[in-house]
């Protein structure tokens, strides 16, 4: 079987969420991203802000790296709207090499909006178990979030916060 390397530096970093997207992965470790900024500025289908990584060279941001087959990668590809929102890239990531990553297309960058209140939740516990830096973690609990007003999707989410990690309960409330 086929594999790729992927990096994960938004909600795909909370393991229990890749997993309720995937079939399978290994988690190979996490890296520095030297002169790259998290934003949260990518808008999703739903309305609400999504991440994105933009270049800055001041900047630090942190990411997981997974190994997923070919067919999970194609999988991850419809899931994030490779061609409606994202384009996947080719990072080179100095203990990895090659790795694919999400990236936003211009024409999908709003600076006015907000994630969801699950979907920050899903970036915040997945920073923490990937046990990032404090100050970085700091800088994700400061973004400010919003209600789904859609009951049922954020149920379904908070849901996946919660599975197996009994400290997450009511995560995003």
């Amino acid at each position: 079987m086929e594999t790729i390397r992927y990096l994960a530096y938004g909600s795909n970093l909370l393991p229990a969420r890749i997993a309720a997207r995937l079939n399978a992965f290994i988690i190979l470790g996490t890296t520095t991203l030297p002169g790259w900024r998290l934003c949260f500025h990518k808008m999703g289908a739903d309305g609400s802000g999504k991440c994105n990584l933009i270049a800055d060279p001041g900047a630090m941001a942190y990411g997981a790296v997974y190994e997923l087959s070919l067919s999970d990668k194609s999988r991850l590809d419809t899931i994030e709207g490779v061609g409606h929102g994202y384009s996947d890239q080719s990072i080179e990531l100095d203990a990895f090499g090659p790795a694919w990553v999400y990236l936003a297309e211009p024409s999908h960058i709003d600076e006015r909006l907000f994630p969801y209140d699950w979907y920050h939740a899903f970036v915040l516990y997945g920073a923490k178990q990937h046990l990032f830096p404090k100050n970085y973690i700091n800088g994700i609990m400061d973004v400010a979030c919003v209600p789904d007003e859609d009951i049922n999707r954020r149920a379904e989410n908070i849901a996946i916060l919660n599975s197996g990690n009994p400290d997450l309960i009511n995560a995003g409330e």
